[in-house]
């Protein structure tokens, strides 16, 4: 499993919550607490808004802890809303286009979990996208292309927080329909440049971690407190989505899947 921080704030540098604390992502990459896998070294990445509308993205296949232009850049980039992220391959192997986040016009997205049985839904799901985001896609992941769907209904007219349960659903569907015993699980968060959605839920009712934490200055999610102790950092519950608005508030929605009977 991955781990990942997304931030929403006043402007700080990126190695403020990527590098420097004391269980920070950088860190993590190299033994995580919460994850069935301690190492995350199948690549990384961060995207950050600046003063254009679409992010800038920095992905390397390398691990985290042993990149010095992470490390140089972060000291350097200041956002007032950015993501981080740090790979265990579970599919589609390590390579750059499959790093994390993945970028669609003003959208950036991330992910940590899994799609049961992808190989043998992948075909079928890649051919609900239009060609527009079809032409998008770049590498194997399912995460790139859950992210690919969500835009789509998006474009379409959905809310977002009603976008990826319609996509979760959609994929749960399939699952079984497929006769995929595997779960589905989602941990994600997406940024439209303005506000940050963080999602937490799994078809099995064991979602991947996911935490809030709010200071002065701004609020994160991150799939673990960055300081390794939990005090100040709330859980997401199963099923909840949280926005961290760009006004400072925060909202949490209900993440509604609404799964079909088998055809």
């Amino acid at each position: 499993m991955c781990r990942f921080l997304a931030y929403r704030g006043d402007p700080i540098y990126l190695e403020d919550l990527v590098c420097r604390p004391k269980h920070s992502l950088v860190r993590q990459s190299l033994r995580a607490e919460e994850a069935k896998v301690v190492t995350n070294g199948d690549g990384f990445g961060v995207g950050w808004y600046g003063e254009r509308e679409t992010p800038g993205i920095y992905r390397e296949v390398t691990p985290a802890w042993s990149d010095e232009n992470l490390l140089a850049l972060a000291a350097h980039v200041r956002s007032h809303l950015f993501f981080a992220h740090v790979r265990a391959a579970t599919g589609g192997g390590i390579s750059l286009a499959n790093c994390h986040p993945f970028a669609s016009g003003s959208w950036l997205f991330m992910h940590n979990g899994q799609v049961g049985g992808f190989g043998c839904l992948r075909r079928e799901l890649e051919g609900e996208l239009p060609d527009t985001l079809w032409h998008q896609r770049r590498g194997a992941t399912d995460s790139e292309l859950l992210f690919l769907m969500a835009v789509h209904r998006i474009v379409q007219g959905f809310g977002v927080v009603e976008a990826v349960g319609d996509v979760l659903a959609d994929v749960s569907d399939r699952m079984r329909q497929a006769g995929v015993d595997a779960p589905l699980r989602f941990a994600a968060a997406l940024a439209d440049g303005e506000d940050v959605y963080a999602f937490r839920w799994a078809s099995d009712a064991k979602p991947p971690t996911l935490y809030h934490r709010r200071e002065a200055f701004g609020q994160m999610v991150a799939s673990e407190p960055l300081e390794g102790e939990p005090e100040g950092w709330e859980p997401l519950e199963q099923g909840e989505a949280l926005c961290l608005h760009a006004d400072g508030r925060t909202s949490s929605h209900q993440l509604s899947v609404c799964t079909g009977p088998l055809a």
